[in-house]
């Protein structure tokens, strides 16, 4: 379990991480699972601190941000929501984690691009948060991958029980928006009440963030 500062500290180097592979690797690198093998966001678990920023609205009931990053950048939209909400944090990871060769998708052949063929539901090293019962809010993040959730998440959402609960989605792209993906999400769960969502792009600046969590109905 992590303290507010540990978690923001290692997210942020994870962002630092993924954004320095932006400049290597082919752009878009949020739309599809190309680049970066770094997997430090989804890494990360624990609380993300008791208090909430100074003028933030948050949600009643406990919160929860719930989030797959491969590169970096979800992870840092996810650490400033957690921030500014005061809202703990859980990292869906993938029981085997991603490799730089299992996220080119440019290789038919890669793990991810077989994944996608096959709509696999990647196997996580935890699937449901403790105390998942006592949140009433929940915000899920995952990256678009070829138009699409990103598949670690959909194994996140069919296996948790979100009854009673609001759920909202959010997701970094480099240029496609979050299009059906909250949708799509809502009808594999089966549960929970699913208000639209929000897409970033990397690097989304924490008044960005702020202003987007503070407008929410919630």
């Amino acid at each position: 379990m992590l303290t507010r500062r540990q978690f923001l500290t290692v997210a942020a180097a994870a962002l630092g991480t993924g954004l320095a592979g932006c400049s290597n690797n082919r752009a878009g690198e949020t739309d599809q699972p190309a680049g970066s093998a770094e997997n430090a966001g989804s890494a990360v678990a624990g609380a993300a601190g008791s208090a909430a920023d100074e003028g933030a609205t948050a949600p009643a009931g406990g919160v929860l941000v719930a989030y797959f990053s491969a590169t970096g950048n979800t992870a840092g939209v996810a650490a400033e929501l957690a921030d500014h909400l005061g809202a703990d944090v859980f990292a869906i990871t993938p029981a085997e984690p991603y490799t730089a060769d299992d996220l080119d998708y440019n290789d038919s052949g890669s793990r991810t691009s077989i994944e996608r063929a096959e709509d696999a539901r990647p196997e996580l090293a935890q699937v449901a948060p403790d105390a998942f019962e006592a949140y009433g809010t929940v915000f899920v993040g995952y990256p678009i991958w070829w138009g699409d959730a990103a598949w670690p998440v959909k194994t996140f959402v069919e296996g948790n029980d979100f009854s009673g609960k609001t759920v909202v989605p959010f997701c970094t792209s480099a240029s496609s928006g979050i299009g059906g993906s909250g949708d799509e999400l809502a009808g594999l769960a089966g549960t929970g009440t699913w208000i639209d969502g929000e897409r970033f792009v990397a690097g989304a600046s924490a008044d960005e963030v702020a202003s987007w969590a503070d407008g929410l109905a919630l």
